[in-house]
């Protein structure tokens, strides 16, 4: 009968909250934060068209809106100064919004929507972000300890003014667990998105651009980041200090550094990704900086397959211990240097007789198996003579360089530990069409941010940040 009773009071207690749940529009000229503050569990407030000046509050369990009527925004302005909203609950939903102009205090981890600290002593539930535009100088979404979150079609941009170390992330994750974040566009800010901390979640068909990376994964573990786009970064992809990711079907276009960095990734799957153009610029070169499309660092215990890494000035480069890694199925196109190999310990990258593609390779297939006849080592002695001493580069085509490359081929003995794979491939198995990636990402246009004003558009739903 006790347990009758206490189940009958919690009912009664759930249903009571909703009962007395209200829809509230307010407009611009009225007061916000009361409104926030007398608000009930399950309340939804809708903000027609106007601009909301001030640093908002919600510590009830609603759903704050604007108005989705076209044409009309409604705008959250922070003035210069800490948060635009601060969640300090469960169960909010925070959509339809354009939020401008909050703090930039990185110490103070100032943010467009900031959920931080836990409720109750447990972490937050069940928060909703979505189709909000973000435009400002801190961190746009921060969310730490966390549960079964929803972060999706977004739009978040930075202030290029600011040197990139001085912006915060678009869109910030630590300690969240079994979320989800998807097709949010992000620009201008330092990174992305930015996990830390964090297990079993999806970070999924998100548009990244203009930025230092991309996606920047620390210390998280059995996480899947898959068919996300970046373009215009130092690295599309940083990924360090983690383990189980996998990482599939990616692209990167036009990086400065490195397509994918991986350092200290252990146990992971990378696979069907594509990358193209990974070049330094002309004005930002020093010795030893190259592009690089895949760069492997202090990383074993992985599989790369079925990758395609075209046009970097450094295909692949593995060193400090990236060893005991399943290397098959990819095609290396139009690299420079195809491979750049620093250990002590030879390496074969085939499996089950399939290796990859080079476009170097000048092999044949006797037997038309698709399998070249001939074994295709990346690397000689000399090549890490060159990585060790960069100025023996304008001695390359000279004949005492043809001769000990000609010396290394004739007694295999001489050969030092390196890459080999046993079964290149003729032709690139998951070639795709060289179209212009970023161009079809770029073409969201409907709606113009300025650092003054923002203009709404009447004819389309997605965005477009521009100066």
């Amino acid at each position: 009968m006790t347990k009758i009773l206490t189940l009958l009071l919690v009912l009664s207690c759930f249903y009571g909250q909703q009962l007395n749940a209200q829809e509230i529009q307010l407009s611009a000229s009225d007061n916000l934060q009361l409104t926030l503050d007398n608000s009930q569990d399950g309340d939804v407030i809708t903000l027609t068209a106007g601009q909301y000046f001030g640093n908002f509050i919600i510590s009830k369990k609603i759903i704050l809106r604007g108005t989705n009527v076209r044409g009309e925004v409604a705008i959250i302005d922070a003035q210069g100064k800490g948060h635009a909203l601060w969640l300090k609950n469960s169960h909010i939903t925070i959509e339809n919004l354009t939020i401008i102009n909050w703090g930039d205090d990185l110490t103070n981890q100032n943010s467009g929507i900031y959920s931080h600290d836990k409720v109750d002593n447990k972490k937050v539930l069940n928060l909703t972000i979505k189709n909000n535009i973000l435009m400002g100088d801190g961190f746009g979404i921060w969310i730490n300890q966390a549960d079964k979150i929803i972060v999706s079609h977004n739009r978040v941009r930075g202030n290029l003014a600011l040197r990139s170390a001085d912006r915060g992330n678009g869109i910030q994750i630590a300690n969240v667990t079994n979320s989800h974040v998807f097709h949010n566009e992000v620009s201008e800010t330092r990174d992305g998105i930015y996990v830390i901390s964090s297990q079993n979640n999806i970070i999924e068909q998100n548009t990244m651009h203009h930025l230092r990376y991309g996606i920047h994964y620390m210390y998280s573990y059995d996480n899947t980041i898959k068919d996300n786009t970046a373009y215009s970064t130092r690295a599309g992809y940083a990924l360090m200090s983690s383990r189980r990711l996998t990482i599939t079907g990616n692209k990167t276009t036009d990086s400065e550094d490195y397509g994918f960095l991986l350092n200290f990734i252990t146990q992971s799957t990378f696979s069907n990704n594509y990358i193209k153009n990974v070049w330094t610029k002309p004005e930002n070169k020093v010795l030893g900086r190259d592009g690089k499309g895949l760069f492997i660092y202090n990383s074993g215990y992985n599989t790369l397959k079925n990758n395609i890494i075209d046009t970097a000035e450094i295909g692949i480069h593995l060193t400090a211990g990236s060893e005991n890694i399943k290397i098959y199925g990819n095609s290396f196109i139009n690299n420079p240097t195809q491979v750049k190999y620093v250990a002590n310990k030879k390496q074969e990258w085939s499996k089950d007789g399939q290796g990859n593609y080079w476009s170097n390779y000048l092999g044949w297939d006797m037997d038309n198996d698709g399998i070249g006849d001939t074994i295709f080592e990346p690397n000689y002695g000399i090549d890490k003579l060159i990585w060790q001493y960069p100025e023996m580069k304008m001695i390359m085509d000279s004949p005492a360089i043809l001769i000990l490359r000609w010396v290394q081929r004739q007694f295999p003995v001489l050969k030092p530990p390196g890459i080999k794979d046993s079964f290149p491939l003729m032709t690139a198995p998951n070639l795709i069409s060289s179209v212009n990636i970023a161009n079809s990402e770029k073409s969201v246009t409907s709606l113009t941010l300025t650092k003054d004003n923002v203009t709404p558009s009447t004819t389309a739903t997605s965005v477009s940040l521009k100066e």
